[in-house]
C-alpha cells in the first residue's frame, strides 16, 4: 500500500489520470441512458421495501400432466367436426376458445378454426385469422387435438348445427348434451357453457385447453410486430396497469360513488340504463364483497401503500374511456398510453380486438402487472405470466379494501394494513395463475 501511495506521489500525471477515470465513471454511471442506471422494478422508500421485494413461499408452474401430455395418441377415427364461436371482447372470445379445444378433445372431435362474433360488441368485424398466426396455433396443437382449415367437400358447402349450451347452468354434461348431436350431425357449433368446471374434464382434455390456452396462441406477424413497436417505446424499467374505471363498467357494477365530476355522473347514469345502483344495505354488503371497481384515485393510493414509487414507469393498459384518469396520474406523472406513443394509419386503423391485444402483448412482457379488477384479460395475463416465469403480478384486493375503509381506518392506518394483506397476497401467489393449467410450487 506504501509503495503505491510512493508511486502517486512521485507521477502525479499517473495520479490526475487514474482520478479522471474515476470521475467519468462515476457520470456514466449515474446517466439516465446508462445501462448501469437501468435498476429493476425493486426499491426502498424510509428503509422500507416496496412489495416486489417480499420473497415468495409459493409460485405457479405449467403442470406436468399437461406438459407431458403429447405423449398421449389421439384416438384413430373422429367423431366429427366442432366449431367454437366466441363472443365478446379478445380476452372472453380467447376464453371460450380454450374452453372450446377442450371439449372438442373430450368428445373426440377435429376442431375447426374458430369464429370470432365480434360485431355486437366492438361494432367491427376482425376474426381469428386477423389477430393470431393460423399456422402457428395449428402446429402447436399437433399431438393434443387435431385442427383443419378446410373441412370436406362433403361437410363444407353445410352450416353447422348450432348445440347451445352456453347458458346451461349447473353440472352440464358435454357427454350426454353434446355428443349425440355431433354423431347425428358430423359437424357442430358450440360456445362453451360458463358454469362448467374444468376440473371435471380427464386430464388430456385438459392439456389440449392448456395447451391452446398458453402455446398455441401467437400474434399474426403484423400485430406482433405493431406490439414490439409499442413495447419498445415504453420508458424501461416499467409496471403495466390495467384499470377498469369506464363508465359501463361502473354501470354494470351497480356501485354508488361520491366525489365524482359531473361529467363521469352523466356518463354514468347514461350507461345505467335500467340497472340501478344498490342502495342501503344491500349496496354496502355488495361493496363489502369486494365487486365495486377500485376509482384511479383509490388505485393511485394503494399502489403508495405498496411503497411503489411516484416516478415509476406505469403503461395504461386500457381503453380511452377511464373517468376521473387524474386521480392517478396527479400522483403517478409518469404514465403513457398506446395512443400516447403510436401513430400513423396503421394504429389509427386497429380495430377494438387488435388494440385489445396490444395491451396484452406489453402486459405479459411488462416488468411488473397490477390489476384492478379480476377480468378476463387479468386471468389470461397473469397465467401467461406465470407460463413465461415472470412473478411480478399482482391484483388489488377491492374486498380488503372495502373492509378497511368501512373500519374506518384512514391515512397511515390505512396504508399499512392494506400493505400488509397485499404482502399476504404476493408471497402466495394468489390470483397470480389459473389453477386449471397450473400446479403450485413451494419455494
Amino acid at each position: 500500500m506504501y509503495q503505491m501511495l510512493s508511486l502517486f506521489m512521485k507521477k502525479p500525471l499517473l495520479t490526475l489520470t487514474l482520478f479522471t477515470i474515476i470521475l467519468l465513471f462515476a457520470v456514466i454511471s449515474l446517466s439516465p441512458s446508462s445501462p448501469f442506471s437501468q435498476i429493476p422494478l425493486n426499491y426502498s422508500i424510509g428503509g422500507e421495501s416496496d412489495i416486489w421485494s417480499a420473497k415468495r413461499i409459493l409460485d405457479w408452474r405449467p403442470c406436468k400432466w399437461w406438459l407431458q401430455a403429447h405423449l398421449t395418441a389421439l384416438p384413430a377415427e373422429s367423431n366429427g367436426y366442432i366449431r367454437v364461436d366466441c363472443y365478446g371482447g379478445l380476452n372472453q372470445m380467447r376464453r371460450d376458445l380454450c374452453d372450446g379445444v377442450g371439449v372438442a378433445r373430450l368428445l373426440n372431435a377435429t376442431l375447426v378454426l374458430p369464429k370470432f362474433e365480434v360485431a355486437a360488441y366492438w361494432n367491427e368485424s376482425s376474426g381469428f385469422a386477423d389477430v393470431f398466426d393460423v399456422d402457428y396455433f395449428i402446429q402447436q396443437l399437433k399431438g393434443f387435438i387435431n385442427v383443419v382449415k378446410e373441412l370436406p367437400a362433403e361437410i363444407a358447402s353445410k352450416e353447422p348445427v348450432r348445440v347451445d349450451c352456453s347458458k346451461r347452468k349447473g353440472q352440464f354434461d358435454y357427454v350426454e348434451s353434446v355428443l349425440p348431436s355431433l354423431l347425428e350431425h358430423r359437424y357442430i357449433s358450440i360456445t362453451p357453457a360458463m358454469s362448467q368446471r374444468r376440473d371435471r374434464f380427464p386430464l388430456y382434455a385438459k392439456a389440449a385447453l392448456c395447451q391452446a390456452c398458453y402455446s398455441a396462441l401467437r400474434l399474426t406477424a403484423v400485430l406482433e410486430k405493431k406490439s414490439n413497436e409499442l413495447l419498445e417505446a415504453i420508458p424501461k424499467p416499467f409496471l403495466s396497469l390495467h384499470l377498469r374505471f369506464e363508465p359501463d363498467m361502473v354501470a354494470y357494477s351497480q356501485c354508488e360513488y361520491s366525489g365524482l365530476s359531473q361529467a363521469s355522473m352523466k356518463a354514468i347514469d347514461a350507461a345505467r340504463g335500467d340497472r340501478k345502483p344498490f342502495t342501503g344495505e344491500t349496496a354496502r354488503v355488495w361493496r363489502s364483497r369486494g365487486k365495486c371497481p377500485l376509482t384511479p384515485n383509490e388505485t393511485a393510493f394503494i399502489l403508495q401503500s405498496l411503497l411503489i414509487p411516484k416516478n415509476t414507469n406505469i403503461y395504461l393498459a386500457a381503453g380511452d374511456g377511464i373517468m376521473e384518469l387524474e386521480g392517478l396520474t396527479s400522483v403517478y406523472t409518469n404514465v403513457v398510453t398506446k395512443s400516447s406513443l403510436l401513430s400513423g394509419e396503421d394504429f389509427t386503423n386497429m380495430h377494438g380486438n387488435t388494440k385489445a391485444a396490444l395491451d396484452y402483448y406489453v402486459s405479459i412482457n411488462s416488468d411488473a402487472y397490477v390489476a384492478t379488477y379480476f377480468g378476463n384479460m387479468d386471468k389470461m395475463v397473469a397465467a401467461m405470466r406465470a407460463y413465461k416465469g415472470l412473478y411480478k403480478t399482482l391484483f388489488l384486493n377491492r374486498k380488503d379494501f372495502a373492509e378497511f375503509t368501512s373500519q374506518g381506518l384512514k391515512g397511515k392506518e390505512l396504508m399499512a394494513a392494506l400493505k400488509k394483506a397485499h404482502r399476504d397476497d404476493f408471497v402466495m401467489g394468489r390470483g397470480s395463475a389459473l389453477p386449471d393449467c397450473f400446479c403450485d410450487f413451494k419455494l
